[in-house]
C-alpha cells in the first residue's frame, strides 16, 4: 500500500491502511441439487423472458409500411 507523506492527525487513521485481520471467514456452502436446479430454473426464466420480449417488441418498434396496391372502398370502385 501507498504510504502518506503528509502527517495525520490520527495515528489509528494512519494505521489503518497497514491493518490486516487474522480471522477468516468461514467457508462457503456448497449449493444443494435442488438449490442448484431452482438458481439455473430462474436463470433461464429471466432470459426466456428477455428474448421473449424482444421477439415481440422488436417488430413493434418497427415503422408501419403501407401496402403497396392501394385498396380502394366499395362505394367508389362503384362509380
Amino acid at each position: 500500500m501507498l504510504r502518506r507523506r503528509e502527517p495525520v492527525p490520527f495515528a489509528f487513521v494512519a494505521e489503518a491502511d497497514r491493518f490486516r485481520s487474522n480471522v477468516a471467514p468461514p467457508p462457503r456452502q456448497s449449493l444443494s441439487r435442488t438449490q442448484l436446479a431452482a438458481r439455473s430454473l430462474v436463470g433461464l426464466t429471466v432470459v426466456a423472458g428477455l428474448a421473449g420480449s424482444l421477439l415481440f417488441g422488436v417488430p413493434a418498434l418497427q415503422p408501419h409500411r403501407a401496402p403497396a396496391t392501394s385498396q380502394q372502398s366499395e362505394a367508389v370502385q362503384g362509380r
